[in-house]
């Protein structure tokens, strides 16, 4: 029984490096225009700072590590987030074998992340912070639960490696060890694991992780903060009830969308099972239990502080993750017989699999179709044609992170800047070493003769006594795109040292 156990685990694990290398073949055939995140990470990839702005370093640092030894690549964005992602399936599988004490149940459950669309579709189309947070929160689950099951030294360093991977991921993690602590109170046993000696240690280990970052958030709060501030903005709503009750309107909704697949997904397929199993329970579930209640509460209190009437659901992302693990735990400490279950839902998830590789094709190749556009439409490469048949520049200045990304990619051996960063100010035209390619964002109808520089480009030129050589604006078709459906960027040409 254990053999077989052991080959489903193996199994569980090939379908998912399968799955993954599929997902990196497929994001490699279509155009190699970036999305935004990844627009992101390529501009950034070319600093290793402390802090970068309203995100958390730690997808940052890995990004740069990677494009240090490969280079600047399609590849090199891709697939270290896919090995993140693959790794945050096997830890949550880890987890969920000491949990439920079955290799064949954790293999299930390890590969039932793919019903949470957070993770499954999400993650994939674009987000890298997050996808980080979905690493560092599995990981936090198989230490967590590792060093309740078996409390040794290496559980707990385990647990203090992604407790300080997670505070560095995404800030919204900082819940989770608290959370964490609050599930074990009402159990003698486990209460003395957080009293444990050996607790110290883990400690010590995300102290080291976080104390770089943590300095510099010193000195930037107001900058790190900005952005969740105002995607938590209530805009023109007045406070009061009414505003109240439209964060916790949408704190629910969030719910429902972020959960409402594996329940209905694990209804369908155990059936009654299912159904019986919710008011089955042991330690273990009543531990998750505490947990996800405790976060949820959490974030509730947060959008009653904050007067927020935004709660998006892959903010739930650590604290619901455990579902399916929690899901499977139910029914079996309901003592049911699963194996009908099983059968029904294992062929479940390759069909859910192959659903998001299709779904993240379609939105490409079939743009043009539905009227909608994603970055990757975008004829990126064919503007850095169009922009340099005369010369290549020797320093790109960008408008913003998405512009700057996709042509640090278009030319991986040229510095790109934009404005404030990585200095504040405008960057100094008179330090390159050559003819200066300006970009920015362009209006869809503009032709070369309507073609007008932002103001905080043409200032900073004036300022310097640098004359414009060329300004033009390009617009061109998206990839796969209905005909008359461009986009539009404007470029100008500078040379230092022409006055």
């Amino acid at each position: 029984m254990l053999e077989r156990a052991t080959r489903t685990i193996k199994t569980a694990g090939l379908l998912l490096a399968a799955y993954f290398v599929l997902n990196i073949a497929l994001r490699i055939a279509l155009p190699h225009s970036l999305e935004l995140d990844e627009a992101e990470q390529s501009f950034f990839s070319q600093y290793l700072l402390a802090g970068y702005g309203p995100q958390p370093p730690f997808y940052n640092w890995m990004q740069y590590a990677v494009v240090s030894v490969t280079g600047m690549s399609i590849g090199a964005l891709i697939v270290p987030k896919n090995i993140l992602l693959f790794l945050s399936y096997l830890f949550y599988g880890l987890a969920g074998r000491r949990a439920l004490k079955d290799e064949a149940l954790a293999a299930v459950g390890m590969l039932a992340l793919i019903t949470l669309p957070q993770v499954s579709y999400m993650a994939q189309q674009d987000l890298t912070h997050t996808t980080a947070l979905l690493f560092a929160s599995a990981l936090f689950l198989y230490g967590f639960f590792r060093t309740l099951d078996r409390p040794d030294m290496a559980s707990y360093l385990l647990l203090g490696l992604a407790t300080g991977i997670g505070l560095i991921s995404k800030y919204n993690f900082a819940l989770m060890p608290v959370v964490a602590l609050i599930a074990i109170l009402p159990d003698a046993e486990w209460r003395r694991r957080a009293l444990d000696w050996r607790m110290l240690a883990a400690i010590t280990v995300a102290l080291v992780i976080v104390l770089p970052h943590a300095i510099w958030l010193q000195g930037n709060l107001a900058f790190a903060s900005s952005d969740t501030l105002v995607k938590m903005a209530a805009g023109s709503e007045p406070a009061g009830a009414v505003r109240i009750g439209k964060g916790l309107l949408a704190f629910l909704v969030a719910i429902i969308a972020f959960a409402a697949l594996p329940v209905v997904i694990f209804a369908a397929t155990f059936r009654r099972d299912f159904v019986r199993a919710l008011s089955a329970g042991n330690r273990w579930t009543g531990m998750m239990e505490r947990m996800m209640l405790a976060s949820l509460a959490g974030i509730v209190l947060i959008v009653l502080f904050t007067g927020s009437t935004t709660v998006r659901e892959r903010w739930l992302d650590p604290f619901l993750l455990v579902l399916p693990i929690y899901f499977l735990a139910k029914m079996q400490a309901a003592g049911l017989d699963l194996s009908a279950g099983l059968r029904r839902f294992r062929p479940v998830l390759p069909v859910l699999m192959a659903c998001v590789l299709i779904a993240l094709g379609f939105r490409v190749v079939g743009a043009g179709l539905i009227g909608t556009y994603s970055r990757p439409n975008v004829p990126m490469a064919g503007f850095s044609r169009e922009m340099t048949r005369q010369a290549k520049p020797a320093l790109v200045i960008a408008s913003d992170t998405y512009i700057g990304g996709n042509m640090r990619l278009q030319f991986p051996d040229v510095p790109v800047v934009i404005p404030d960063f990585p200095a504040p100010g405008i960057p100094s035209y008179a330090e390159a070493k050559g003819p200066v390619l300006i970009v920015w964002r362009g209006k869809r109808t503009a032709t070369a003769a309507d073609a007008v520089m932002p103001e905080r480009f043409s200032s900073a030129l004036t300022t310097a006594d640098i004359a414009l050589q060329e300004i033009g604006s390009l617009s061109l078709p998206y990839y796969f795109g209905r005909q008359g459906d461009n986009f539009a960027l404007g470029y100008a040409w500078v040379q230092p040292g022409a006055r």
